[in-house]
């Protein structure tokens, strides 16, 4: 898969101080990405649902999974790996113990159906997915300093290259869910301009 590039959002609205994108609604929102991303910061900034919820993508209807009733909320994604019989998250030692770490196997990803009739739920529409990617430094560094007062136990296998690789699954997901129709975005903080994957041009 060829990664496209982004470009920042023009139209933006405020929540709580923090740029979002101008065509979300507050009630959509998901914010996922790797351990170190702030995804709990953000989520207390604005006042959304503070329990993490773990989200199985290649889990069948995991569109209609109860954690998704409350929102804005964290979500922690469970993705199916090439080599790895069941979906894990990228802080689970299936993943991190396996050299070199696995790709994610994206035709594992179950997806909804289309919206077909017009009383049909549409849940391309129904979620915006929130990609918290700062560099892999800056989350490298909250990582380390969180390890040294052992509050998270995901942070006891760390390295650069592991944040890099976690980010990166990520980024890679993002680009998926946005080529399968769901409305996506990434930031690297909560003070940073949202931005959009750009469309390839078409060749003249």
């Amino acid at each position: 898969m060829s990664e496209l590039s982004t470009q920042p959002i023009e139209a933006l609205q405020h929540f709580k101080g923090i740029d979002f994108p101008g065509d979300i609604r507050f009630g959509q929102i998901l914010v996922t990405g790797p351990p170190g991303a702030g995804k709990s910061t953000l989520i207390v900034r604005l006042g959304g649902w503070s329990e993490e919820g773990y989200l199985d993508l290649g889990r069948k209807h995991w569109w209609r999974s109860e954690i998704l009733s409350v929102r804005p909320r964290e979500i922690h994604l469970g993705l199916p790996f090439r080599g790895l019989a069941n979906a894990v998250s990228v802080f689970d030692a299936e993943f991190l113990d396996r050299d070199p770490l696995p790709p994610v196997d994206f035709d594992r990803i179950v997806l909804p159906p289309r919206k077909r009739f017009f009383f049909s739920v549409d849940w391309y529409r129904r979620y915006v997915f929130e990609f918290l990617l700062p560099p892999a430094e800056v989350v490298f560094e909250r990582r380390t300093e969180r390890a040294r007062h052992s509050t998270h136990p995901v942070d006891a296998q760390l390295s650069l290259e592991i944040c890099a690789a976690q980010l990166d699954v990520f980024r890679r997901v993002a680009e998926y869910l946005h080529q399968q129709g769901f409305k996506v975005y990434l930031r690297e903080g909560m003070d940073g301009r949202p931005h959009r994957f750009r469309e390839p041009q078409s060749p003249p």
